[in-house]
């Protein structure tokens, strides 16, 4: 790169940056609760190791972390506010009509003390084991043009939701009461549709796949989804007047030869990701425009290493098309790590509920500061313009 086009692409980041930064303004009021905002985000896009007060305060030439602290702490300002203002930004620069998709997951914040808002042991798909640890529920959307985090919900264990004191010492709303992790997805998941996140398919592991009341909201909205579920299920049918018991495994090895077919789903490091793939009707409905699935997809190394996945879907859709679905799950791995890796997401030092909801709020912002950095390359490569989003703005 040339000294003129590289100068051209510094200038460029900060010129969207501060665009951002006004963007975000009318939510902190004061000039210098914006001034902090902006130098938390400077922090949080700066290469400092771990977003700590301290370090970020040093990177903004602060003798002292009080501001920064009072970001996440003393100050007033509305978080979901923000995240509003977050998401409708994310959804110009990724929307997509045609390949949109929302993906619900969970990841854990390793805690050493028992203090920290709705901290308890329990179990961390990040650590992959019960440790002492904060889990949060996030939605990511994710399009051909990139994929960011929009929305969180801090998860409270019942030990947590049913202590008074502990509520009252971490700041817990009163109207946050006790909810599974697959109701707290149901409600970020119907809070982006009700904001006119445009959305293919609805994405998740098991689960979330496993929870039939998740499934139900979504069908009544008519959204399709791909859900991942596990092998052993149990899937109830009626046949000749008679209750029929049996999983996904089972009527999978029951499938012949020619029920399976060869799709990408998507691409990997090293190219097209090839799996196979089969999908047995779960059942008619009353509506012919709809269709429901067990999809299945199988190792083409290893046939015995399966996965499987309850499906919504318009009537008539094609297996390669949600084989490309499923694929697109990996997309909220991907932005859990550069949230945690590149801009601290694991880096929340404070105890209370409306300071992770800061803290992690913020790190959505720079994320999807990123993502949009990213979609507007790869609008140019297409030759797109990136002063227009595919979507109409929506609601923030």
């Amino acid at each position: 790169m040339s000294v003129a086009s590289w100068s051209g692409s510094v200038l460029a980041w900060h010129r969207d940056l501060d665009a951002l930064k006004v963007r975000l303004g009318p939510v902190f009021g004061r000039r210098e609760l914006r001034a902090s905002c902006g130098a938390f985000l400077d922090g949080l896009l700066s290469g400092v190791e771990r977003k700590t007060g301290w370090l970020m305060a040093e990177q903004a030439g602060l003798e002292r972390p009080y501001r920064m602290q009072s970001l996440l702490g003393r100050s007033h300002w509305d978080a979901d506010a923000l995240r509003d203002m977050v998401r409708a930004y994310a959804i110009e620069a990724l929307g997509d009509d045609a390949d949109g998709v929302l993906v619900v997951d969970e990841t854990g914040f390793l805690k050493k003390g028992a203090h920290s808002v709705g901290v308890a042991r329990q179990y961390s798909g990040t650590a992959g084991r019960i440790e002492n640890c904060q889990v949060g529920v996030f939605l990511a959307y994710a399009s051909r043009y990139g994929q960011a985090l929009i929305d969180r919900q801090l998860y409270l264990p019942k030990e947590w939701a049913e202590d008074e004191a502990r509520r009252a010492s971490a700041h817990i709303p009163q109207k946050q009461v006790f909810a599974t992790k697959p109701a707290i997805a149901a409600r970020l998941i119907a809070d982006a549709l009700d904001a006119g996140v445009p959305c293919a398919w609805v994405l998740a592991d098991a689960l979330y796949g496993s929870d039939s009341k998740l499934r139900r909201m979504l069908e009544s909205r008519g959204q399709p989804y791909v859900l991942a579920v596990r092998s052993n299920h149990c899937l109830r049918f009626v046949r000749e007047q008679r209750f029929e018991q049996t999983d996904p495994e089972t009527m999978a090895a029951e499938l012949g030869a020619q029920a399976w077919s060869s799709h990408a789903a998507g691409e990997g490091a090293k190219g097209l990701r090839l799996y196979d793939w089969a999908r047995i009707p779960l059942g008619s409905r009353a509506d012919a425009q709809w269709e429901r699935w067990l999809l299945i997809r199988r190792s083409r190394r290893e046939p015995h290493a399966r996965a499987y996945y309850f499906v919504f879907a318009p009537a008539g859709t094609e297996l390669s098309e949600l084989a490309g679905a499923a694929g697109l799950r990996w997309t909220v791995e991907e932005c859990f790590q550069r949230a945690k890796d590149d801009l601290g997401l694991d880096h929340c030092e404070a105890r209370s509920w409306h300071a992770w909801n800061r803290h992690m709020t913020l790190v959505m912002a720079a994320a999807a500061f990123l993502a949009k950095l990213g979609a507007d390359l790869r609008r140019t490569a297409a030759g797109k313009p990136n002063e227009t989003s595919p979507n109409p703005p929506i609601a923030a």
